[in-house]
C-alpha cells in the first residue's frame, strides 16, 4: 500500500481548521487548569505595571518572554499529566507521579525564572518614584 495515497484523518490541511483546534485547546487549559488562569491573570498584571512604568523597549521584550515561557511551560505540564493519566487510567503508580512532579517542577523553575527577570526590571522602576 502506498501511503501517499492513504490520507491522514488527524492531519489538518487547512489553517483556519488547525487555529480552531488550537484555540479550542487554550480554552479547555483555561477552564481546566487553575494554575494556567493564575498565571494568565499574573501576566495581565505584569503588562499593566509595564505600561504604568512605561518601560522601555527590550524590558518589555523580556517581559514577554518570561510570560510566554510560564504559560508555555504549563501547557506543557498539562498536556503531560493528561498523558500520564491517559496511560495509566489514572491509578496511583509512583512513576507516574515521578513524571507530573518533575514536570511541575519545571514550571516552578521557570516560574522563579520570571519572578527574578520581574524584580530586576521593575525595583529599579518602582524605587524610582519614592
Amino acid at each position: 500500500m502506498d501511503l501517499k495515497n492513504k490520507k491522514n484523518k488527524w492531519k489538518h490541511r487547512h489553517f483556519w481548521q488547525s487555529f480552531c483546534h488550537a484555540s479550542a485547546g487554550l480554552l479547555t487549559a483555561w477552564k481546566e487548569e487553575r494554575n494556567l488562569r493564575f498565571h494568565s491573570f499574573a501576566a495581565i498584571a505584569v503588562f499593566l505595571l509595564a505600561w504604568l512604568l512605561q518601560l522601555g523597549l527590550f524590558e518589555w521584550l523580556w517581559l514577554g518572554l518570561c510570560v510566554t515561557l510560564v504559560l508555555v511551560s504549563e501547557l506543557w505540564n498539562t498536556v503531560l499529566e493528561n498523558v500520564v493519566d491517559l496511560i495509566t487510567e489514572c491509578k496511583r503508580d509512583p512513576l507516574a507521579k515521578k513524571a507530573k512532579d518533575i514536570a511541575s517542577g519545571a514550571v516552578f523553575v521557570t516560574a522563579v525564572f520570571a519572578a527574578i527577570s520581574g524584580a530586576v526590571i521593575f525595583i529599579p522602576h518602582l524605587l524610582a518614584l519614592f
